[in-house]
This record gives C-alpha cells, sequence and structure tokens, in this order.
C-alpha cells in the first residue's frame, strides 16, 4: 500500500521529528538524502522506517540503501509514499526519493574505541548544526578518532547529518559535560590543544603530533574557563584582516589538516589520507 496523505498518522509523526523535543523524546530522527541514507544503513544504524517515493529513487545511493535493506531481510521497513506525503516528509526541495527514520545508537565516553596514537575533536556548545556537520567530516576526512561533543548540541539533528554527509554514523561520536570530558582526556593520556583567539602560540608552531584532543568553542563566547587550565596548550589561527575569528568549522578543518601534516612523517601513525 502507498501513503500519500500528509495527515497520516505515520507521515505525521515521522515529520515531526524535525523538533528537538520530538527526537528527545523518541530516540529516533530523520535522516534526508540518498548518500546519508546509505551511509546510515551501511553502517548499521538502527533502521525504524524507509520512506521511499519511487518516482525519484534514481540515484545509486538511493538503489544501494533501499537493496542492502531488503538483502538484508529488512523489507518490512520500506514504505512506499506518493508524492504529497514525500513533500511532507522531505527537507526543502531535497529529491533523492527515500527518507529513513533512525534510531542512533547511545553516545557514551565508554563506546569510544581509540588507537594508539589518537586526535579527538571537542566540541563545545556549538550552536549551529551545519557548523557541527561540516566539522565532522573533516574529521573523517582528516583521518581523525572521534568527536566529544560538549554542552547542549543535539548531534543528531537532521541537519547535522546532512551536513556531515551522513560521516556522523561512521565517525565514533560522545556526549558528555566539560568535566567528564577532561577527566577522559586525561584517563587516556590524550594532550589538550585548545582554539582560543587570546593565545600567544600560533597553530603551526604547536607540536600536534601524538595522542591530542583538540577543544573548539561557540564562535559567539569561544571556549568556557573549563577549557583554560594550566595543562591546557592555546594556540591560535593567524587573522591577517579586520575579523578575529574563523568560523568554528574551519578553525576545525585548518587545524586538523595541520596535525595531519604533522604526523606525516611521525611512524607511529598511519598518515594516509582518509
Amino acid at each position: 500500500m502507498t501513503i500519500d496523505s500528509p495527515a497520516n498518522p505515520r507521515i505525521r509523526t515521522a515529520a515531526a521529528l524535525r523538533e528537538r523535543r520530538d527526537r528527545e523524546r523518541s530516540g529516533l530522527t530523520l535522516v534526508d538524502g540518498a548518500r546519508e541514507a546509505r551511509r546510515a544503513v551501511e553502517a548499521g544504524v538502527e533502521i525504524d522506517t524507509a520512506f521511499v517515493f519511487e518516482d525519484l529513487v534514481s540515484s545509486p545511493d538511493a538503489r544501494t540503501a533501499i537493496e542492502a535493506l531488503r538483502s538484508s531481510g529488512r523489507a518490512d521497513v520500506i514504505v512506499d509514499v506518493g508524492p504529497r506525503a514525500y513533500e511532507k516528509l522531505a527537507y526543502g526541495d531535497r529529491s533523492d526519493g527515500i527518507v529513513l527514520v533512525v534510531r542512533p545508537a547511545p553516545l557514551t565516553l565508554e563506546t569510544l574505541d581509540l588507537g594508539p596514537t589518537p586526535i579527538v575533536v571537542i566540541t563545545e556548545d556549538v550552536e549551529k548544526p551545519g557548523n557541527l556537520g561540516a566539522i565532522l567530516r573533516s574529521v573523517d576526512g582528516a583521518g581523525a578518532d572521534a568527536v566529544i561533543a560538549v554542552g547542549g548540541t543535539d548531534l543528531f539533528n537532521p541537519n547535522v547529518i546532512r551536513a556531515s554527509v551522513g560521516t556522523v554514523f561512521t565517525t565514533p561520536i560522545a556526549a558528555a559535560s566539560a568535566p567528564e570530558a577532561l577527566a577522559w582526556l586525561k584517563a587516556h593520556g590524550l594532550r589538550i590543544i585548545a582554539a582560543r583567539t587570546d593565545a600567544q602560540r600560533l597553530h603551526v608552531d604547536a607540536d600536534l603530533r601524538g595522542p591530542l584532543a583538540i577543544a573548539l568553542g561557540s564562535e559567539r563566547v569561544g571556549l568556557s574557563s573549563e577549557w583554560h587550565r594550566a595543562d591546557v596548550e592555546g594556540v591560535r589561527l593567524p587573522m591577517a584582516g579586520v575579523a578575529d575569528s574563523l568560523n568554528v568549522s574551519v578553525a576545525a578543518a585548518v587545524l586538523l589538516y595541520e596535525a595531519w601534516r604533522q604526523r606525516r612523517g611521525d611512524t607511529t601513525r598511519d598518515a594516509t589520507p582518509a
């Protein structure tokens, strides 16, 4: 049976997941886009429902996601929808023909599995989902190990998923308070580099090799006082114009790729690009 009414209870319940309170109450979220859907399915994320509008399913990614569900015995989660129901579900002008409802795994520090010389990115109160998604893409691209979100960041906001192009499902992530994150980093022997506009040392002059955490705060207020400790090294990015800071996702990319550059000659770490 094909659902086409936007007033259908299943459609309305799924569409309500655009709101944070509904995501937090249900433990579910939405995945828009073919690449994102494929990565969610391939990562083994629990799929609650796959809404499919066949008329728009044309990309290899969308076909791969749907076929993977069928071949794994999960065809029961696929729900065919018509144009009006799909328009209610889909974000903006997305026309990939597939929207997933998924149940992400719990985000705890205990689930993080690090290599011998890891890089972990700490984000504190990064407000814009697009920025967090872009940070996740840089973490994936630079071959970093994990992201720990400190504060009230909504890690599985559909906009985070979309901006990360699905790497939110393949990057180890956790949510924690600042004291919890600091204690965990200390227990795992990671040095902490904090991006601060008031720091004296430039990022290119800092040693970014070995087990390392890179902490980034919001563009509005920066990092909290928790990250202004004697055992946290502040670094700054050079700013030659009138602006005093970069977009937080750009700052993350600059620091991650500088760390990658420095580690290329470090034989203790595989520095091959991801």
